[in-house]
């Protein structure tokens, strides 16, 4: 058989498999799909292990911790000054003094008393010092005066002591016998200072469950190797082992399996000898993914869901063998982390010893319109951010798809889109799981249009310990998160059709124009194209416009470059006009890899990708500020970096002129 033939072979099978949806057992309910995975799931902690002292931050005892010394253990002093009998000190005031003889000792921290205190005497004795015989009290040095005397040397007393002054007594803070720290309890180093302080060197912990880690794929590539087209490097890997760690268990990485069975089949069988598995990705040659193919392989129970109802993570594959977990998870990064953090995470952290995680849930309010797919419910990643009233919270979803690395560390949380809903409409409020225990307000927030030179002011801030959050929404979105005070700074640059004028046309009352830096906008292609190359952007448009074969990459609505896009075109609805990209890099990447041939992003972009360049027009990058906001310090520093000759300077080495 030919190659070609059996190319289109693999394309019939695909296509066919595809069509069965066999490589889903059943699509079931993430509530389902977590029922039969549990129920057949080992989830005791995985044994005990003594680990020294110095090693045991962040574990999870696995015994109660009964103390086999009082501490402290023996009454000592907590300050500088004199044991006394308390007794001695009665009727002692400022006009009647009360005169103790000193015995010939002084107690120092560590140092056993060798002489009783008589009635009418006092000893010197530091802070912790061990309280002498006889003594019940002590005084402090800044409250008495010492006297020499021809028989000897005194101390005078002007206040009486009551028993027990400034005397911390044995046992007091832990008696012998005393529980101090429970089994299940995580060790920071709070409790590490109390397993010192009873004289532990050794610390009975449960064991970290071992965690197996494979990331399949041809297409996947180790960090630090040269990447190839239609590579991509191996995030999932790291961002596992990281995650497991952080839930209190030990990752085992088996690096990448190519999309070949029989070195999946080894590999598996080496990540069962763990207490668990992990699987991400993994295509083959167009029949679909082999590693469902080697697991359904397990038995006792083996696969107990393969298909679950949730955008992102359909693909999810749970299985069971012997009481342990066998996961395989989508590839895209975001659907892994997120089907990780609702299956697996749980999981591990009971196999690690720990407690469920507390959630913790917000309200907020969504400021715009969010389509979904009934059938699913889907989990929508957002970040929150304060209205004009700051006790209300904005919840901006993150555009960023399932094959997104960032959603995870820009976002705050998620909210949840019902099965059956087809949208949520904007206002409509919600409530976001947050994906940490706390909502930290940053100092400024820039929600608006995306620019590389917005790093040389935001960087400078950041620099100096502003903390900052930008959101990019477009150009038309800041415009509206500042209309409605959702942000201190809105970057837009928004061209009026009919005047040609930047930005100040869109201003609504109760907005400032800040003036920001000029970028030259442009057609990008491929040097050496002789459709474009020598020509002026108006005579290269007018050429290709109606070329069938000339593709163009366009920029998504709302953008200021789609609106200098459309002037440019008029009426012309050139091949690849409804293809949108979101970024200047998006359209250079697009063009360069021939997957379009043209497009319209900033000169920045175009020597980034080393693409030609044709002029179009300069462009006004300016910042729109609520008038409201327009005095707090995070956005009066904002408008002072702006100004400064270093930022100037900065933005000038990328393109950009201030």
């Amino acid at each position: 058989m030919h190659s070609s033939d059996r190319s289109r072979e693999d394309i019939r099978r695909f296509v066919a498999q595809a069509a069965r949806q066999d490589q889903f057992l059943e699509v079931v309910s993430g509530e389902e799909a977590r029922a039969r995975f549990h129920r057949h799931l080992d989830l005791s902690p995985r044994g005990e292990e003594r680990v020294p002292l110095a090693a045991s931050l962040g574990r999870v005892l696995s015994a109660d911790v009964v103390a086999e010394v009082d501490v402290p253990g023996f009454d000592r002093s907590v300050v500088d000054g004199f044991a006394v009998r308390a007794a001695d000190t009665v009727g002692a005031a400022e006009d009647r003094p009360v005169a103790l003889r000193l015995n010939d000792e002084v107690l120092a921290a560590g140092h056993a008393p060798e002489l009783t205190v008589e009635p009418g005497t006092a000893t010197v004795i530091a802070t912790g010092g061990m309280l002498p015989r006889g003594a019940d009290a002590v005084v402090m040095v800044e409250t008495t005066e010492a006297v020499e005397r021809p028989d000897g040397l005194f101390v005078t007393l002007t206040r009486p002591a009551t028993p027990g002054a400034f005397v911390a007594a044995a046992g007091s803070d832990i008696g012998r016998g005393e529980v101090v720290l429970r089994r299940g309890q995580s060790l920071t180093s709070r409790e590490i200072g109390v397993l010192a302080a009873i004289g532990l060197a050794e610390v009975p912990v449960v064991r970290r469950p071992r965690v197996a880690i494979l990331s399949t794929g041809d297409e996947i590539v180790a960090p630090g190797q040269p990447i190839r087209t239609g590579a991509v490097y191996d995030s999932n890997g790291a961002i596992l082992a990281a995650a497991v760690s952080e839930l209190g268990g030990e990752p085992v990485p088996l690096g990448i399996a190519p999309d070949e069975d029989a070195a999946l089949e080894r590999l598996v069988a080496k990540g069962l000898e763990c207490d668990a598995l992990l699987l991400s990705g993994g295509t083959s040659k167009g029949a679909g993914d082999r590693s469902h193919r080697i697991v359904a392989q397990l038995s006792d129970p083996g696969i107990v869901a393969h298909g679950v109802a949730l955008k992102p993570g359909k693909p999810l594959c749970l299985a069971v063998t012997g009481g342990k977990p066998v996961v395989i998870l989508p590839g895209f990064p975001t659907s892994a982390m997120f089907t990780f953090h609702s299956f697996v995470a749980p999981v591990i952290r009971a196999m690690a010893g720990l407690p469920p995680a507390l959630t913790e849930e917000v309200p907020a309010t969504l400021p715009v319109r969010l389509g979904s797919e009934r059938g699913r419910t889907e989990y929508v990643m957002v970040s929150l951010v304060h209205g004009a009233d700051e006790d209300e919270l904005a919840a901006y979803p993150l555009s960023k798809g399932s094959g997104a690395v960032t959603a995870f560390s820009h976002a705050d949380g998620f909210l949840a889109i019902d099965a059956q809903a087809e949208a949520v409409e904007a206002g409509t409020p919600v409530s976001v799981q947050l994906l940490g225990r706390s909502l930290a307000p940053a100092d400024l927030i820039v929600v608006g249009s995306q620019c590389i030179g917005l790093n040389a002011v935001l960087g400078r801030l950041i620099g100096e310990g502003m903390t900052v959050k930008a959101l990019n929404v477009g150009s038309m979105g800041g415009l509206a998160a500042a209309r409605r005070g959702e942000c201190d700074i809105a970057p837009v640059h928004l061209m009026d059709p009919a005047t040609g004028t930047y930005n100040i046309p869109f201003l609504a009352p109760g907005l400032e124009l800040v003036t920001g830096y000029r970028r030259m906008q442009g057609i990008v292609f491929r040097r050496g194209d002789p459709r474009f190359e020598g020509r002026t952007a108006a005579e290269a448009v007018a050429a290709v416009a109606g070329l069938a074969d000339c593709i163009l990459i366009n920029r998504n609505a709302g953008s200021g470059t789609r609106i200098l896009t459309d002037r440019l075109l008029g009426p012309a609805r050139p091949t690849g006009y409804w293809t949108q990209a979101k970024s200047h890099n998006a359209v250079a990447v697009a063009v360069a890899q021939n997957r379009a041939d043209w497009g319209v992003a900033i000169e920045t972009a175009a020597n980034l990708y080393g693409l030609g360049f044709l002029p179009l027009q300069e462009e006004h990058y300016d910042f729109v500020i609520p008038a409201a906001r327009r005095d707090r310090p995070a956005v009066r520093r904002f408008v002072e970096a702006l100004e400064m000759p270093e930022v100037g300077e900065a933005l000038r080495a990328m393109g950009f002129i201030r």
